[in-house]
């Protein structure tokens, strides 16, 4: 739909039922747009108030403060970012671990609502400036991007901002049967654990400090892929995980 006229096509990826109220309220409102709204049918989170969602999809992508671990005083060490019901789930599991186990981390999540701000201002109508996009992801900084479709879909978009050379994104990779929920995600290396280790792969001077922490999170994905063949569901740390942050 991307491909189609700017002036025409919105897509809208509503990350749980508050923004997706948001989200179709606004598009039901609207005239003469072709508005895409990509939306699971599965429980989850709501992760923001009704007010807190009019105004994440008012922005269109902003920081969710409340999940990282900046603390104001400098740049955050790497940014999490997420499209999707599912990869936000993955993004904000991963960003809890990394709480956990790396405290000192300054973490930064970004969650995007509508695909078109990562274009250029001057490519679409819902598009960033420049300095707005250095603002919410940097210009040096690692980016994990989770997203729901393809991951070349969000470099194709990105490919022209500051910094696109540190940004790395994990979505479908066309992998996939009937299994569970979280092997879907595992298969396509979208889980929280991958995303963990793509952090410590890509901070600089991270890799060889938190090498334990990047075993235990492989140790994670080995012991998922024994339990599910034996127990045909989840671990249940992972059925059972909530946000606590």
């Amino acid at each position: 739909m991307l491909n189609k006229s700017p002036d025409v096509v919105r897509v809208y990826l509503p990350p749980d039922a508050n923004t997706l109220l948001s989200v179709a309220d606004h598009v039901l409102r609207s005239r003469d747009y072709v508005n895409v709204i990509v939306a699971g049918k599965q429980p989850c989170f709501d992760w923001l108030s009704l007010e807190e969602a009019r105004a994440h999809c008012a922005r269109g992508a902003g920081i969710w403060e409340w999940a990282g671990t900046e603390d104001g005083t400098r740049e955050p060490d790497v940014v999490l970012a997420c499209a999707g019901d599912v990869p936000t789930q993955e993004v904000l599991a991963a960003a809890a671990l990394l709480r956990s186990h790396l405290p000192d981390l300054a973490v930064r999540v970004v969650n995007v609502v509508d695909l078109a701000k990562l274009l250029p201002h001057e490519e679409h109508p819902h598009g960033m400036a420049d300095l707005e996009y250095d603002a919410l992801f940097t210009r040096d900084r690692p980016v994990i991007f989770a997203y729901h479709g393809y991951p070349w879909l969000i470099h194709r978009l990105a490919y022209r901002r500051a910094g696109h050379e540190n940004l790395h994104v994990r979505g479908y990779k066309e992998s996939g049967t009937t299994t569970t929920p979280f092997d879907m995600v595992v298969r396509n290396d979208l889980d929280r654990y991958r995303l963990v280790m793509d952090v410590i792969d890509r901070v600089p001077g991270l890799a060889t400090r938190a090498a334990s922490v990047r075993q235990t999170m492989a140790d994670n994905r080995t012991r998922h892929h024994s339990w599910i063949r034996e127990h045909g569901t989840d671990l249940p740390e992972i059925a059972d995980w909530t946000w606590t942050g």
